[in-house]
């Protein structure tokens, strides 16, 4: 009874491969310093003030100071229309919001907020950003203009 049992036991054990585990699938473990790396990360198009963009956005200037109704305002449609795509301080499917102004007039991205589809098609900027995110389309929010200004003045404030 005994040797049945130890030769059942060492069978089990053979059979086990000898405790080295098997993985079946695809895993991907990011470390830290990977995902710091992803974050940091500026995008490579280049910046152009001077570009208004295509659309119903001829001139814009922003107020001196904030207005903090529109800001209220654009923040709970950006979190609504734009947080599947965009982060404010890291790329995600499309580009960082934070510090925006600096890289692209308010015209541009009023524009780009109305009408990608055709910025991205013949606008020289949004064309380089769809190539650099992978050829992933924004979408058409058919965002009002008041709605497109709320957002703008909320960028304003990341």
């Amino acid at each position: 009874m005994k040797k049945t049992i130890l030769i059942l036991f060492t069978g089990v054990l053979t059979a086990c491969g000898g405790g080295e585990e098997k993985k079946k699938g695809f895993e991907y473990n990011r470390t830290k310093t990977e995902e710091s790396k992803t974050i940091s990360k500026k995008e490579s198009t280049p910046i152009d003030l001077s570009n208004k963009g295509i659309g119903p956005i001829k001139s814009m200037r922003f107020d001196d100071s904030i207005n903090e109704e529109l800001v209220a305002q654009g923040a709970t449609a950006f979190k609504q229309k734009c947080t599947a795509c965009h982060k404010t301080n890291a790329k995600l499917i499309g580009p960082a919001m934070q510090g925006i102004y600096e890289r692209r007039s308010p015209e541009w991205v009023m524009n780009i907020l109305l009408n990608p589809t055709e910025m991205l098609k013949k606008d020289p900027i949004a064309s380089a950003l769809l190539k650099e995110y992978n050829n992933i389309q924004m979408l058409n929010q058919n965002l009002s203009e008041e709605e497109a200004r709320a957002i703008a003045e909320y960028l304003r404030t990341l």
